[in-house]
């Protein structure tokens, strides 16, 4: 899985991303759960909330945004490494970070 998303993530910044459920408040929540001073997802979070309490969808979101606040797109970034670590991860090695964030995600 980790593996298909670098690929993803390879693609150009401007690429749409849609999902097919409007999940993005859910997810931001873990987002910010998992890197609680990352300002972007900060903002994009009371952005999303704002449309969402205007009944306006959040999709789609695009390659760029998502390495900025998609922690299954930051698996590098330190802070994602330590929160990885703290859930289990025995090193920085991508496919341990990826995984360790996974699991939470299914227990979150």
């Amino acid at each position: 899985m980790q593996q298909s998303l670098e690929k993803l993530a390879a693609l150009p910044a401007d690429t749409p991303v849609y999902c097919t459920h409007e999940y993005t408040q859910a997810n931001l929540k873990f987002a910010q759960a998992v890197e609680p001073d990352n300002q972007q997802l900060q903002d994009y979070a009371r952005q999303v909330a704002q449309w969402r309490a205007q009944d306006q969808i959040s999709l789609p979101s695009s390659i760029a945004r998502e390495q900025q606040i998609n922690p299954f797109l930051r698996w590098a970034e330190p802070a994602v490494i330590a929160a990885a670590q703290a859930q289990g991860a025995s090193s920085s090695a991508p496919a341990e970070v990826f995984a360790a964030i996974r699991a939470w995600k299914d227990r979150y």
